[in-house]
């Protein structure tokens, strides 16, 4: 079985940068939650699509055989507070989506994830994808998705500034630890016109164990400069 940790952060600062989108007066929700366990054949997928926050989400899977899921989807167009993980520190975003699943069966298990920040809807142009297709697979994953400005309605400039610069404003990530049998793969890009184009590309397939981190980050205020892998934070 082969081992394979990769790291992937993409970041573009200040005047550079998509200007944070203005939150919405009236919030909109979504929240969804899944714990389940059995054995035979299941469908489960979450689709959303805002304008309002230039998000373009989709996280489907098929297949049939043993299942164990615990998995939650949250969408806000205001800004939420999500724990970032480790029990310590939370992160105001716009969309939180986790799972944790153990699949085994002689029918393969396919799965398919989409996030997208629209640039045509105000979003960063980033996006990211990733799919499967496996007979057994032991699966921890999260995404995360910001694009509002948390201090929409401040009208002081410098504490608007202090919460630009803790938010998570023009983010779009996904991070998974995946032991597997099967085919999976990841796709990640990013296009500003006449400026930058980065893509990224993964594709194993086999037996691997596979730690995956991406982050395409436009901070919307300047960040001080760092030098070498100084303040790094996937």
């Amino acid at each position: 079985m082969a081992a394979l940790l990769l790291i992937f952060l993409f970041s573009l600062e200040g005047g550079q940068a998509t200007p944070a989108l203005k939150e919405p007066l009236q919030d909109g929700d979504f929240c969804n939650r899944l714990k389940v366990t059995g054995t035979g054949a299941f469908e489960v997928g979450v689709s959303v699509k805002d304008r309002e926050i230039a998000l373009e989400y989709s996280n489907f899977m098929y297949g049939d055989g043993d299942l164990e899921m615990d998995s939650g989807t949250v969408e806000a167009q205001r800004a939420a507070d999500v724990p970032a993980g480790d029990g310590s520190s939370s992160m105001l975003l716009n969309l939180w989506e986790g799972s944790r699943i153990t699949y085994s069966g002689k029918t393969p298990m396919v799965g398919m994830k989409y996030i997208h920040s629209k640039a045509f809807w105000g979003g960063i142009g980033a996006e990211i994808s990733e799919s499967y297709s496996v007979t057994e697979m032991d699966r921890e994953d999260s995404s995360i998705f910001a694009s509002t400005n948390p201090g929409a309605y401040t009208t002081d400039p410098r504490r608007l500034e202090e919460m630009l610069r803790a938010s998570q404003v023009h983010t779009v990530g996904i991070t998974a630890k995946n032991s597997f049998n099967g085919t999976w793969q990841t796709d990640a890009h990013m296009h500003k016109m006449f400026s930058k184009d980065i893509r990224a590309h993964e594709m194993f397939s086999g037996t691997f164990e596979v730690e995956k981190t991406i982050k395409f980050r436009e901070s919307p205020v300047a960040e001080e400069k760092q030098t070498g892998c100084d303040g790094i934070d996937c």
